[in-house]
Formats: C-alpha cells, structure tokens, sequence
C-alpha cells in the first residue's frame, strides 16, 4: 500500500517528494481540486513550504491514512497521503496504493523529460528525528502534567524554527517523539530532553 522511491543519484524520494512532484503534475493539469494537499503533521515543514511557493495549499490532520482521506473525502480533495509513501490519489482509489503510486510517478518524470532527482530537487526537508520510546502507560505519558508542560517549554524554545510533537502509537505500547529544526543537533538535544521528563516521571 505504499510506495518510496530511488532517483538516479540513489537519493531517497520519500512521501512528501512523491507528492510535491505529483501534485505538480495535477496543478499543472488543471485537476488539483481547490489546489490543495492533504498531509499529516509528520509531513516535513521543507514539504509545506515547497508547495506554497508552487501555489499550492496543504492541510494537515493526525497521523494515518484514514484522517487523510476524511478529510480528502470532506472537500474533494485530489490527493493526500503520508511521508512515508502511503499516498492516495482519489480519482483512483479511496486508499493508498504502491502500485498506481510508482506508475504515477514514472508517468510524471515520463511527461517532464527531467530526471526523477531533478523533479523532487525544489522540496528541501529540514532535519527531522523521529524517537520511539517503550512505555508503561501511553495514555498516562500523554496526560501527565510534567510532560506536558516540558513538551510546552521545548515548543517554545523552538518557536518559529522548528517544532516537537508528542504522540502515541496506535498499535504499539510506544510514545513517538519527533523534533524538526534547522540543525540535526538540535532535533537531537530537543528530544534527548523530552525523553528525559518521561522517563523521570516513571513511564
């Protein structure tokens, strides 16, 4: 159901460059309903600035592909999905789908005559960490007051040049940590401190 992929410089195009060049490829079309993305908070900032310089719009709901698509579904938007390559193009399909993505994407550098590294070079990612921690308690790690107020304090120190999210897995007893800023030290340091207070708290 998902897809990633290669370009020829063996770089990594992950889900928020498939559909930054994807999206590109609608507007450009005259097909990108309401010319707008639909993203999870995990997409990459680098992603959202990328398609606002392109002219295009992009919401933002929870993480999962089910979210994406109530949302596509709400105000028939043309496509959604998440940056780790669960993409779905609505015209096709009501989820994300591998297959359809990597023929998407081929008929993409197809018609532009660039290379698939030259498609996805405008969108610049941000350093971005992503920290899972094994917990007792998701639920209690996420109402805690210490926590909470830590997650408050390290948003702040942030403010405009990056940001943390605290969150925990649907699946698994884990707490997801992820930190975006300009430098990978800092993404580091935020979430070694953030690790820290649930950790002091006994989860």
């Amino acid at each position: 159901d998902r897809c990633i992929a290669v370009d020829e410089q063996g770089n990594i195009v992950d889900g928020d460059r498939i559909m930054y060049i994807l999206a590109n490829r609608l507007k450009n079309r005259g097909t990108l309903n309401d010319n707008t993305v639909v993203a999870t908070v995990m997409s990459n900032s680098g992603f959202v600035d990328a398609l606002k310089q392109k002219g295009i719009a992009c919401v933002q709901t929870q993480v999962g592909d089910r979210f994406v698509y109530e949302a596509m579904q709400g105000k028939n938007y043309s496509i959604g999905g998440e940056q780790s390559g669960h993409i779905i193009v609505r015209k096709y399909a009501t989820t994300g789908d591998g297959i359809l993505t990597a023929i998407l994407l081929t008929e993409a550098v197809l018609e532009s005559g660039q290379t698939l590294h030259q498609l996805a070079a405008p969108m610049r990612s941000y350093p971005q960490l992503t920290r899972n921690l094994t917990v007792s308690d998701r639920d209690a790690v996420m109402a805690d007051g210490a926590v909470r107020r830590r997650l408050s304090e390290l948003r702040n120190t942030l403010a405009d040049e990056g940001r943390i999210l605290l969150r925990k897995s649907g699946t698994e007893p884990l707490i997801r940590i992820m930190v975006e800023a300009a430098q990978t030290a800092r993404c580091e340091a935020c979430a070694d401190e953030m690790e820290k207070t649930i950790r002091e708290r006994g989860f």
